[in-house]
């Protein structure tokens, strides 16, 4: 089973590669020649679920019966600032890149005269084949802190403290990282619908 990854972030695609040892996996820019993918919807689902299918409907006919699209939107939802950054944590900044992210992050809580609130971090995981549309999400709850620690990582991964640990993701190894993280649990959700259309496509009935 082919799967076609609806990302060229180099650092998502690592991290699911990691988790979906057993399968097939390829970056967007493997296949499609990258596009703009317009993400206007009110969640993180609707998000993932447009990825996918933009990336689905731009297959030729023979791609879509060999591959899967999965795509993955997720962010940070900051208690003190009112669920912010949500949706909109890959451009926070406006400027496009994690750096400028964390600073107006950081920025924004410390204008509230605090060093740290409780947080969560949201996967959702999207699959789009000939089989069906599925959607699948996870979290992950701790709190953000007002100071970077650890060089692993990306997104706000230096600025989290996951619940139960003493040390942001940034400061701890993927494996550790891959055991607990909202992706980690989203993706093995989507490995349930994965067992499910791979018995489909031996002619077994999907559900």
């Amino acid at each position: 089973m082919k799967i076609l990854l609806a990302t060229s972030n180099k650092h998502k695609v690592f991290e699911i590669k990691e988790i979906l040892k057993d399968y097939k996996l390829y970056a967007f820019d493997e296949v499609l020649k990258p596009f703009e993918i317009e993400e206007n919807g009110k969640s993180f689902k609707e998000n993932a679920l447009i990825k996918a299918r933009a990336v689905f409907n731009a297959l030729v006919q023979k791609q879509k019966n060999e591959f899967l699209v999965l795509s993955d939107d997720s962010g940070i939802c900051v208690e003190v600032l009112d669920g912010k950054p949500g949706i909109y944590s890959a451009r926070f900044s406006n400027k496009g890149d994690d750096k400028s992210n964390r600073e107006k992050l950081i920025s924004e809580i410390k204008q509230l005269g605090v060093c740290e609130s409780k947080a969560y971090y949201i996967a959702a995981i999207a699959i789009v084949s000939s089989y069906g549309e599925y959607v699948v999400q996870a979290s992950m709850h701790g709190k953000v802190m007002s100071e970077e620690r650890g060089e692993n990582g990306f997104g706000y991964d230096s600025l989290f403290i996951p619940n139960g640990f003493d040390k942001t993701l940034a400061q701890l190894s993927s494996n550790e990282k891959n055991t607990i993280s909202h992706r980690f649990k989203a993706l093995e959700l989507a490995l349930i619908i994965l067992k499910m259309i791979k018995k489909g496509k031996k002619g077994e009935k999907i559900y």
